[in-house]
């Protein structure tokens, strides 16, 4: 290219475009005219043809048509500048190409230098502005480009076919390949200016900035980034710029996190720019802590960038390691996160292995101590990662062996956290330790300590020899300080040998110094002193200054010493005797020299029990975590539960034994109402038991139904209808294959060799797939029948009582579907099914068997669910199980009687019968009624329904046809159809055979006429006698006829209640009490208003001494609370107390029946209609124990009837957890303070206060506690009490930061403190007397309105709620007499009366006088139960 003249001006590239258009100094290039946007598309075809006259060089004379170009960028048509930066793009290529070759002319003339260098300048600075402004213009577009739904546009090409996003890979590299040219012979030799380095990759990290950058489809464009960066790192040392650069764009543009960590693991390993990596850490090592706490989304992108950063180059991020450790100790969680894991990415791909040098196993195990520590972090997100850390370090078997024990102990304990992420990577962390585990694949704890006592004993064994071999060793230093005297006394023989004593003795040295000096320690150790110290003269002269002949020369004049040193040295020195070789075998007059054996055996055992020991412990720690699992399985987090689940699963996979109890824990989790965890378990139950190992089809089916039976051994109940549930799931999907079915059958019908047990098992398995596929029983009815209720059914009662309940399953697959009116499936009282029950009901009536009485019972529900007319099939078994029972009765009186009988003064006589056989006829008799109560509520009534249905529809055909006949009757049809659509009809049609059935129950079951009638007279005979018929289980079948004899008629029940409820409250016999709780509230389920006056008695069974009575208390209360079929009196605090109940079922009880109380859903709330729908929402949840805390602390609180005091905490603790809303923790502050008010005690005082700690005290419930300071001022003398309202208002101040509040909080100390010191000032706060007149207590809200008993007829669940926000409970009703008493009894003693108490008496409550005038009178009627409810 010919030289150009020199320029009169310099381009310098500006900090901004606007500096173009002022002049910084006479040499400097200012911009002379800003075009217009007409003008700049004519003057650009001017710079094309100038371009292709002079090259590159045009853009000397015609920059000033770019900038303006650049200066109207956003007004300009896209063709424009589209056309511009093509010209561009050319004109830096062309430059690129001319440079190459201009750079290497080592003549080049400063004026070319120059020249090139300001067309470099502007070129470059045109081009990479263009850059930003399309980068610009393309974000603008995308954000456009979004349709209202958020997604996409696909059209981001102009109508010319420009795509920006092509563009910019060609041009990122044509910028690359242009900063490869040795551009510093442009600045004459020296650094390129800094400025010109900025320039070109600010457009880089412009380009960077944009978040869809990171997606996979610009990988190209991020590659052509890092390659440009990387030459402007390596040749312009832009390492500085960059380092601060990518630490800005970290802190404000998280998306750029990965890829400036692909970046920089690029410039490492391809470049060689490591130190890159000690700048960027250092950089981001020397942030303030506190700022990144402040700094939440910069330290995202620290962090992100610190984890992809120690993923992708390991090695090169632990060489700088030091510079980010002291973040450890930062507020921020989200730093320790990123270094926590970039450690354990280090531990997997750097420092793992056996092979690791002493410093990097240093190294190592810091870092794992620091892991270790942070699974104690105080952020639970910590505390998470570091869990989920250690699990992949497990999972890569990276963990040393040394470390398990201490890993598994700090998961274990973690199992407790209270964060449940924390908690369920805690579970995930073991189940991967036992995945991985490097001992066994069956880690039961009785097979691993079994093999460990025997090695141990072995090993014992083993280090007793070696100590006795090791002890009966001489070291050569102590033979020679035993042979040194007798050596030096021969020694000084020889050297001075007296006349007559010299012997010449022929002795030769050996060929080698080490031979002859083997040959005198030989000679030494026969004892041969004599010749051993003239061979060493000889050896001395002979290998004079060899070894291990060597002396010292100060003592060669002292040849004693000389030759004793010599010797030492050839006895003693080790060295020496490890070159020379002992003969294994002396010859036969040499003494046996000891040699100690390698202790390799002795190693290698002490590794065998070291590593048995570990696979111990470990299983011991597995076997602790099996029960704190097990209770996370409840837990109200989806995912804890899911992962103990498959926790469990895994465990049973390796054997523990303990893992059995976990698998039939998950079982109740099938009806868990979230669908993840119900199909969780279903898997669970899949892989465990539908995936057994067996070569066969026939092998896996026995290895199936054996692991399913095993389940079932000793299992309750509850347990064997969730695994029905679990198998019928199964059956549905067809899972569970033929030939387990066909096992099953075979065990059943003994044709395959099985216990007694198996075979019940094969029958109960056999009914529980009946659920999903009924056919498997209803095809093989008959071989069901006539094998497992054939004459035998008195040798296995249990069998035949799961024959029946596997056949009953033909019963409630049959019901009808939806909107089908089909026939029920009914059998033939004929039917050999009925004959075969029939007879071994009556056979098995006179045979002594605790199991006759529930098989009967499943026969009886089998006759009354399958058969047509099953009363006369059941009042024909009745009838001959008594003419059993008289046959007996009149029997000749001189028969001795059985043992065991009860009298009977059957027609005066002083015949006996046997106690069984009146306990089966009074079973039979309860059951038969009970039965016929369910078939005539369940069974009649929905037949009477089907029909009458079914007629409807054929009317409403007929009805049809007439009506397009007759079209005078319109009006009457659209009456009819307005009612019909009403659902008058049905539901009047509905009520009309709900009465007609209640009529046949109440008036004619047990009529005169009737069969049951005739056994009434002895069950009331043995209810009213217990001190005559005082067998248990007489008694206890007794009671449980009378109660279901109770259910069948209103008129009976009402009669008779008082007999149940003094048999209830005053029998011994524990089963007794236990059978009549559970009547009682079918009873209260049946018959409510008639069971409502004796509620206390039920709430009275809650402090029953028997553990199992109290326990079944609990439950009934609780269904019937929950169900609002009893009041919630004050009598829940009884409820309550069993929170601290020493039996632990118990304490689960209760708490699960507050838990499932706080969730119930209140449909009308304390504060009426009438209030606003904001304020109806903030009550609905938890205002039943919101209401209800009144009443329990006023009764636990009473001194005469509560409970201790520490006891009182526990309970108050677990209700109070229950209190969440803000309003209703303000309510509560002022009720409990206005409460002081009423105390007596300083017991009360302190209770209350104590309760005040418990709440969440807020702002506004301080202001509360202010406003009612007079309440509670005379209490502070108490320390307790001092010290409860101080607690309270400690950890108001931790939580709040306005100083409004700390200013209140202080004023409130400060009268606090007062009232404590000196008392309070009269006429400050004046005291109010405990009592009013008349021994009356004021109220908390006098304006409470009194409810008129019988004023309406609400049901239960409005009636028991009250109308205001005071906790005041429906008044309880009392007869006539009582009422008197209560009134007087009031009037004797000042009570204290809360506004939520009931107004009888505790006394009255309590007591159990059941004598005719104290029985609980006819009330107001509860809204009753429907007649078709299931009982």
């Amino acid at each position: 290219m010919p030289s150009s003249p020199s320029l009169p001006w310099e381009f310098h590239l500006p900090l901004s475009p606007g500096d173009l258009l002022r002049s910084g100094g006479p040499a400097q290039y200012v911009v002379q005219e800003v075009l217009s946007v007409a003008q700049v598309a004519g003057q650009l075809a001017e710079f094309r043809g100038a371009f292709q006259v002079q090259g590159p060089l045009a853009i000397l004379q015609h920059f000033d048509t770019l900038y303006s170009l650049l200066h109207h960028f956003r007004s300009i048509n896209a063709a424009v500048k589209e056309d511009a930066l093509e010209l561009m793009v050319k004109v830096v290529s062309c430059h690129s190409s001319d440079l190459s070759s201009i750079l290497d002319n080592l003549d080049l003339s400063p004026s070319d230098r120059s020249t090139h260098l300001n067309a470099l300048k502007m070129n470059c600075y045109v081009l990479t502005h263009l850059v930003e402004a399309f980068e610009i213009d393309s974000c603008k577009s995308g954000l456009s480009g979004l349709d209202p739904s958020g997604k996409s546009k696909k059209n981001c090409t102009t109508g010319s076919g420009f795509c920006w996003e092509e563009e910019r890979q060609p041009l990122l590299q044509l910028l690359t390949q242009l900063l490869q040219l040795n551009l510093r012979r442009l600045w004459c030799g020296l650094v390129v200016e800094e400025e010109f380095i900025s320039l070109v990759t600010g457009s880089c990290y412009r380009i960077l900035e944009k978040p869809s950058i990171s997606h996979q489809k610009h990988r190209a464009t991020r590659e052509a980034v890092m390659h440009l960066l990387a030459v402007a790192l390596t040749h312009y040392d832009h390492m500085l710029s960059a380092t601060l650069k990518i630490t800005q764009m970290l802190q404000h543009f998280e998306h750029v996190a990965p890829v400036f960590a692909g970046a920089v693991s690029l410039w490492a390993t391809e470049y060689g720019m490591k130190s890159m990596v000690g700048e960027l850490l250092r950089e981001i090592g020397q942030k303030c802590p506190q700022d990144l706490t402040r700094d939440a989304s910069g330290v995202k992108g620290y962090a992100a960038f610190l984890t992809e950063l120690a993923e992708q180059i390991p090695m090169i991020v632990l060489s700088n390691m030091s510079v980010l450790l002291h973040h450890l100790d930062g507020e921020s969680y989200v730093m320790r996160n990123a270094i926590l894991t970039a450690m354990a990415e280090m531990l997997l791909q750097v420092l793992s292995g056996d092979q690791l040098e002493e410093a990097a196993r240093g190294t190592r195990d810091q870092f794992l101590d620091t892991l270790q520590a942070h699974l104690c972090d105080v952020n639970g997100f910590v505390r998470s990662r570091v869990l989920q850390l250690f699990t992949r370090i497990v999972q890569r078997k990276a963990l040393p062996l040394a470390r398990f024990q201490a890993v598994v102990s700090l998961a274990v304990g973690r199992l407790q956290d209270r964060s449940v992420t924390v908690a369920k990577n805690a579970i995930q962390l073991l189940a991967a330790f036992l995945s991985n585990n490097p001992f066994s694949c069956k880690l039961s704890c009785t097979d691993l300590a079994e093999p460990l006592k025997k090695e141990m004993q072995k090993l014992q064994e083993m280090r007793d020899k070696h100590t006795a071999k090791t002890a009966a060793l001489i070291t050569p230093e102590e033979e020679w300080e035993a042979m040194q005297p007798e050596l030096r006394a021969t020694i000084h023989q020889l050297l001075h040998p007296l006349q007559g004593e010299e012997e010449e003795e022929t002795l030769e040295v050996e060929e080698t110094a080490l031979n002859t000096a083997e040959r005198i320690i030989q000679l030494l150790r026969k004892l041969n002193y004599k010749h051993a110290i003239r061979l060493t003269q000889m050896a001395v002269c002979h290998f004079h200054g060899m070894e291990p002949f060597t002396s010292n020369s100060r003592l060669e004049g002292d040849k004693e010493t000389m030759i004793l040193g010599v010797l030492r040295t050839l006895y003693t020195d080790s060295n020496l005797e490890n070159n020379i070789q002992h003969p294994l075998h002396s010859s036969g007059d040499e003494d046996p020299v000891i040699e100690e054996q390698p202790p390799s055996e002795l190693v290698k055992q002490e590794m065998l029990v070291q590593y048995l020991q570990d696979a111990h412990s470990f299983s011991m720690k597995i076997t602790e975590a099996l029960s704190m699992v097990s209770r996370m399985m409840y837990k109200s987090s989806v995912s804890v539960v899911q992962e103990a689940i498959e926790f469990f699963v895994t465990v049973s996979q390796f054997g523990v034994p303990q893992a059995l109890h976990g698998v039939q824990r998950m079982l109740p989790l099938i009806w868990s109402k979230e669908p993840g965890i119900r199909e969780t378990v279903l898997s669970a139950y899949r892989r465990l038991y539908l995936s057994p190992s067996g070569d066969s089809e026939r092998a896996r089916a026995e290895r199936l139904v054996r692991s399913l039976s095993l389940l079932m051994v000793d299992a309750s109940l509850g347990t064997i209808q969730c695994l029905g549930e679990i198998i019928s799931e199964f059956v549905q999907k067809d899972e569970i294959k033929p030939p387990v079915v066909h096992l099953l059958w075979e065990q059943f019908t003994k044709k395959s060799q099985c216990s007694s047990l198996e075979r019940r098992a094969a029958v109960m398995l056999l009914g529980m797939m009946a659920r999903g596929k009924p056919e498997i029983v209803g095809s093989n009815l008959d071989v069901l029948v006539m094998t497992g209720l054939d004459e035998k059914v008195i040798e296995d009662y249990r069998l035949a009582q799961e024959v029946c309940n596997a056949i009953s399953k033909l019963a409630s697959s049959n019901k009808p579907a939806e909107g089908k009116n089909h026939a029920p499936f009914r059998l033939p009282q004929t039917h050999q099914l009925f004959r075969h029950l029939s007879e071994a009901v009556t056979t098995g009536f006179a045979q002594p068997s605790t199991l006759w009485i529930p098989f009967m019972e499943s026969a009886m529900t089998l006759i009354y669910q399958l058969a047509e007319g099953p009363e006369e099939i059941c009042a024909q078994i009745l009838l001959c199980c008594s003419q059993q029972a008289l046959e007996r009765l009149q029997e000749p009186q001189g028969v001795e009687a059985e043992p065991g009988t009860s009298p009977s003064s059957v027609l005066g006589g002083a015949n006996t019968l046997p106690t069984f056989l009146l306990t089966h006829l009074l079973s039979l008799v309860g059951n038969v009624a009970l039965q016929q109560v369910v078939h005539l509520e369940r069974a009649v009534s929905a037949e009477l329904r089907r029909r009458r249905v079914l007629g409807e529809e054929q009317e409403a055909k007929k009805h049809v046809v007439n009506s397009t006949k007759e079209q005078s009757a319109k009006s009457i049809e659209n009456e009819t159809t307005m009612e019909e659509d009403l659902g008058l009809v049905g539901a009047s049609a509905d009520d009309t055979e709900a009465e007609l059935i209640r009529n046949i129950c109440d008036t004619e079951l047990l009529d005169g006429k009737q069969l049951l009638s005739a056994f009434i007279p002895l069950v009331l005979k043995i209810c009213n006698n217990p001190g005559l018929y005082n067998d248990p289980a007489l008694s206890a079948a007794a009671a449980l006829a009378l109660g279901k004899l109770c259910m069948v008629s209103a008129e009976f029940c009402d009669s008779h209640l008082r007999l149940l409820f003094t048999m209830l409250e005053k029998s011994t016999l524990s089963g007794v009490r236990s059978n009549l709780m559970i009547a009682a509230g079918d009873l209260a389920i049946r018959f409510p208003n008639l069971v409502e006056p004796w509620t206390p008695h039920l709430y009275a069974r809650l402090r029953d001494p028997c553990q199992g009575v109290r326990q079944t208390a609990g439950l009934v209360m609780t269904h019937l609370i929950l169900k609002d079929m009893v009041k919630v009196k004050g009598q829940v605090s009884e409820m309550a107390a069993l929170l601290i109940d020493p039996e632990e079922e118990i304490v689960g009880l209760a708490r699960n029946f507050f838990s499932e109380l706080s969730n119930k859903v209140q449909l009308y709330t304390a504060f009426g209609l009438s209030h606003s729908i904001s304020t109806f929402s903030d009550f609905t949840k938890g205002n039943a124990i919101y209401n209800l805390l009144p009443d329990i602390i006023s009764r636990l609180s009473d001194p005469d009837c509560g409970v201790e005091e520490e006891s009182f905490h526990t309970i108050m603790r677990q209700l109070f957890s229950y209190i969440t809303k803000d309003k209703q923790t303000e309510s509560l502050v002022e009720k409990l303070c206005q409460r002081f008010r009423t105390a007596r005690t300083e017991r009360q005082y302190r209770d209350l206060s104590h309760c005040l700690t418990l709440l969440p005290l807020s702002e506004r419930g301080l202001r509360k506690m202010q406003d009612n300071f007079d309440c509670f001022a005379d209490k502070l003398h108490d320390v307790a009490v001092y010290n409860c309202f101080l607690a309270a208002l400690g950890r108001l101040r931790r939580s709040v930061t306005r100083p409004e509040t700390k200013a209140l909080i202080e004023e409130m100390e400060q009268k606090l403190h007062a009232c404590h010191n000196h008392g309070m000032d009269s006429t400050e706060v004046p005291k109010e007397p405990l009592c009013q007149e008349g021994g009356k207590t004021p109220l908390l809200e006098p304006g409470k309105k009194r409810q008129v008993a019988g004023s309406c007829r609400r049901p239960m669940s409005i009636a028991n709620r009250d109308a205001d926000p005071s906790f005041i409970t429906p008044q309880s009703r009392v007869s006539r007499c009582c009422r008197g008493a209560a009134l007087r009894h009031s009037s004797q003693k000042p009570a204290i009366t809360f506004s939520s108490d009931e107004e009888n008496c505790p006394e009255d409550e309590l007591c159990a006088e059941l004598t005719e005038d104290e029985t609980p009178s006819k009330v107001t009627p509860i809204s009753r139960a429907s007649a078709c409810r299931a009982l």
